[in-house]
């Protein structure tokens, strides 16, 4: 008997959502096939069998897990489930659901199973009916709607098969969330988007409990109270400096167009700023490299350049892998699949993880500078605004109208200086200002009959 525990998936989390089964109770699985997808507060991450064997659940769709939890367990031939079982949607007994809603990781309340697992039938909600259409509604989520008396239907309007206490604040109009609203953030650990668990007194949507003044308050989402983490980190443990730069970016978005037609992918300042920053890890390795402590840093063995991504749900900050050695095409193809990741699906924890520095885009045309924060485990990150008009004197005489943008780097001061901030932003400003056409073609041009183009 092999037991299926639940990895750490990264160090932001205590525990993870189990959101669905991809192998059935009772299914003969072989070594590789997936068997379930558990969600963290940024991503969802696949398992998948260690061996051969017949699949035996221990946990319901919509409940809570924690690292090292046994949430299932593959039997060999012959062999019979052991010890107490857990909750599959087989009809085994699930754990009693802590009535605090927080207690322990295993806890779930009936309406956090999916209807229709397996052998087809629906599980009761929490008041003893059905959800339909495959719904399911973690148990936060009913307490949430309970609290607020939002009928199933607008639920069920959102649209969504995993509906969690998260989903649910947008149905509130502001000024009137509860006090079990307020969320308090925990300590973190390490890693590329923060690390750590939520604090002490909070429920399985890692809520706080609050007092009767938190009446009215406005809570954050996890994805934002994740956020609120790093920041804070960031600001209490890195001493930070800040440089920027005008760059005249008239003809990087020239070469950006031509690039775009020729790739078949869409090219922009910020896949010209990745591939450009990837280029320099040779040059400035330190700017590439892992604090170890105040005094040393593990370098880098590729620039793998983290870059943010907010389109309304919630800012994530994927990683362009390798950005220094990968053809402008690929990077340019993964950082549209980052988008439409965050408009439509869920990013898994490999998207999320192993940048080394980050850069963060500013498309709002009014924004002339930003400061980033440094992401704890990284020394500096990079800050983009949009292209803006600016009225240039020219050599001979007159003016011309060119496009500029502000670079900026934020530094951890313990590792760089600010000679040495102004070399690299120099270094990118070079590469921007003439950028270079590619040594390669990555795709050929083809004319209306269909031949290659001259």
């Amino acid at each position: 008997m092999i037991e299926v525990r639940v990895p750490k998936l990264n160090n932001n989390d205590a525990a993870y959502l189990l959101v669905e089964w991809t192998a059935e109770d009772g299914q003969a699985v072989r070594g590789g096939d997936p068997l379930v997808v558990l969600e963290t507060s940024k991503a969802a991450e696949e398992l998948t069998a260690e061996a051969d064997g017949t699949l035996l659940r221990l946990l319901a769709e919509g409940a809570e897990c924690a690292p090292g939890q046994v949430i299932a367990r593959l039997l060999g031939e012959g062999e019979e489930p052991g010890g107490p079982a857990g909750a599959g949607s087989s009809g085994r007994a699930l754990p009693p659901a802590d009535p605090a809603g927080a207690g322990h990781p295993e806890a779930v309340g009936t309406g956090g199973v999916r209807p229709g697992g397996s052998g087809g039938s629906a599980a009761d909600g929490a008041d003893g009916s059905r959800d339909p259409e495959g719904v399911v509604i973690t148990e936060p989520a009913r307490r949430f709607m309970a609290e607020h008396g939002i009928p199933a239907e607008r639920v069920l309007a959102l649209g969504r098969k995993l509906v969690r206490r998260a989903d649910m604040e947008p149905l509130v109009a502001p000024g009137i969330v509860p006090a079990s609203a307020v969320s308090i953030p925990g300590p973190e650990g390490t890693g590329q988007n923060g690390a750590g668990q939520d604090g002490g007194g909070q429920d399985a949507a890692g809520q706080a409990g609050a007092g009767p003044d938190d009446a009215g308050l406005i809570g954050l989402s996890r994805n934002q109270r994740r956020v609120a983490e790093v920041v804070e980190r960031s600001h209490r443990e890195i001493p930070a400096a800040f440089t920027a730069v005008r760059i005249d970016v008239t003809e990087a978005l020239a070469h950006a167009r031509r690039e775009t037609r020729r790739v078949r992918a869409l090219v922009g300042l910020p896949e010209l700023l990745v591939g450009a920053t990837g280029r320099l890890l040779g040059r400035f390795p330190l700017f590439f490299a892992a604090p170890v402590d105040g005094r040393r840093a593990r370098p880098a063995s590729s620039a793998h350049v983290g870059v943010t991504v907010d389109v309304g749900g919630g800012m994530f900050v994927p990683v362009v892998r390798d950005a220094g050695r990968r053809p402008l095409g690929e990077i340019a193809r993964d950082l549209t699949r980052f988008r439409e990741t965050a408009l439509n699906g869920v990013f898994r924890e490999r998207d999320l993880s192993g940048g080394n520095i980050t850069v963060t885009l500013h498309t709002d045309a009014a924004v002339v500078a930003a400061t980033p924060i440094v992401f704890p485990g990284q020394i500096c990150a990079l800050s983009l605004t949009a292209p803006r008009p600016e009225v240039v004197a020219e050599r001979g005489g007159g003016f011309a109208v060119r496009k500029v943008i502000t670079l900026g780097l934020a530094y951890d001061h313990r590792f760089v200086n600010g000679r040495g901030s102004a070399e690299f932003l120099g270094a990118l400003r070079t590469a921007l200002e003439a950028p270079e056409p590619p040594e390669t073609p990555e795709t050929t041009e083809v004319t209306e009959n269909g031949g290659p183009a001259a």
